[in-house]
C-alpha cells in the first residue's frame, strides 16, 4: 500500500519548536518533491514548504520563512519540518505530499500524487 504518515505534531508554547517527519511507505521518495500543507480551523489549505526531489532546492511561504526549515533524507525515505519560532498562528493540521518530479531540479509541488492524512500542531500557552 502507498502512503505517506506525518508525525511530530503535538502542543507547543509559542516561541517552541518541532520537528515533523513524513514518511513513505510502499513507495521509494527519490524521485519525487515534497510539500507541506497546513489547513486552520476554518481556513483554506495553504502551501508551507516544498523541497526538490534532490534536495538541493527549498521554497517557502512568506509567513514562515526564517522560522521553518524543510529537509530530506532519501535513505530513510523521509522529509522533516522543522518549525521554530512558533506562533499562535501556525495553529493547523499539517500535511505531507508528494510530486512526481523526475528529471527536474527545483521543487515542484503544484499536482500531488500522495497524500498524507495529518498531524496536528497546536500552538498555545
Amino acid at each position: 500500500q502507498l502512503q505517506l504518515v506525518e508525525s511530530g505534531g503535538g502542543l507547543v508554547q509559542p516561541g517552541g519548536s518541532l520537528r515533523l517527519s513524513c514518511a513513505a511507505s510502499g513507495f521509494t521518495l527519490d524521485y519525487y518533491s515534497i510539500g507541506w500543507f497546513r489547513q486552520a480551523p476554518g481556513k483554506e489549505r495553504e502551501g508551507v514548504s516544498c523541497i526538490s526531489s534532490s534536495g538541493g532546492s527549498t521554497n517557502y511561504a512568506d509567513s514562515v520563512k526564517g522560522r521553518f526549515t524543510i529537509s530530506r533524507d532519501n535513505a530513510k525515505n523521509t522529509v522533516y519540518l522543522q518549525m521554530n519560532s512558533l506562533k499562535p498562528e501556525d495553529t493547523a493540521v499539517y500535511y505531507c505530499a508528494a510530486d512526481w518530479s523526475y528529471g527536474l531540479g527545483y521543487p515542484s509541488c503544484y499536482g500531488m500524487d500522495y497524500w498524507g492524512k495529518g498531524t496536528l500542531v497546536t500552538v498555545s500557552s
